[in-house]
């Protein structure tokens, strides 16, 4: 169990996205280690002593969908989100696979064949706070799709508010994007996820997918696209280029009373500029706004 003082009344989620696990240990794009990748970032965030609630992972969990990648995720994900005493919420990717998703990740029996092929879409409550999960993949496809089905089961869903408000988790960001090729592989006729929306007690919409960090809103509500956990899309590339580099991040997302605050976390290895307590550094400021004041 994490080392943190007791729990407060403020939630902290954190959302690690685009893990692309592969089977074998092979490198995506011969170049890049996602499971070390995850290891690590997994080591910062129980060897923070930070109380954390839940770990969401919002999509291409698997680089191509094997069997053996979920597992490869599974052994490093369980034992931090046992330390930590975090829920771990799992949602679907293009990348991924539903049966092998549905097997090695949620439980689910070889025999339920059908409930293996239908989305996985699936409610969690942490301390008050709902979380939806929906599945934006169609088999075969990359951009992002919902079908009727599932905004009249998000629509029934969300019919009740709930204590501390929902959070929706999909992987296909339902917002514009600069990069061309993000924004066409894209969600889908995203106003009729907006009509769905509207009104309901969702206080912010978190995505993946696009392999960068970006922010917008649909229908009023706060859309965050989360940094990937395996490689990042240059979203200034020379005109006319689509270029990926190495470099990862994840998402702390805290529960602040009525406030939801995403921020961004950079976790590609790098030299430490300073490290000094904390308290220090509160002291300084407010001596600082003593002299101003």
């Amino acid at each position: 169990m994490s080392t943190a003082a007791g729990p407060s009344d403020d939630l902290t989620i954190v959302q690690l996205t685009d893990t692309h696990i592969t089977a074998g240990g092979k490198l995506v794009h011969d170049a890049v280690d996602t499971l070390d990748s995850l290891r690590r970032t997994l080591d910062r965030i129980v060897g923070s002593g930070r109380q954390v609630d839940a770990l969401v992972l919002s999509g291409d969990l698997t680089d191509n969908g094997a069997p053996e990648a979920y597992r490869r995720l599974r052994a490093v994900v369980e034992p931090a989100a046992a330390a930590l005493g975090a829920r771990i919420v799992y949602a679907m990717g293009n990348h991924d696979e539903r049966t092998a998703f549905g097997i090695e990740l949620c439980g689910r029996s070889a025999k339920d064949a059908g409930g293996l092929t239908a989305p996985y879409d699936a409610v969690h409550e942490v301390r008050g706070l709902r979380i939806v999960v929906l599945d934006s993949t169609t088999p075969g496809r990359h951009e992002g799709w919902l079908t009727d089905t599932q905004l009249d089961w998000l629509r029934g869903a969300l019919s009740r508010p709930s204590a501390r408000g929902t959070l929706l988790v999909l992987h296909h960001p339902p917002i514009p994007s600069p990069v061309t090729t993000v924004n066409y592989l894209r969600l889908q006729e995203p106003d009729r996820l907006a009509a769905v929306l509207a009104g309901t007690d969702v206080r912010m919409i978190l995505c993946g997918h696009a392999h960068l960090t970006g922010t917008g809103a649909v229908a009023g509500i706060p859309v965050w696209v989360g940094p990937a956990l395996s490689y990042r899309v240059d979203p200034l590339a020379p005109v006319g280029r689509h270029r990926g580099h190495a470099g990862y991040g994840f998402t702390r997302i805290d529960v602040l009373g009525d406030a939801v605050v995403a921020t961004a976390v950079e976790a590609t290895p790098a030299e430490v500029v300073y490290d000094i307590p904390e308290q220090d550094m509160l002291d300084r400021l407010r001596a600082l706004a003593l002299e101003a004041g």
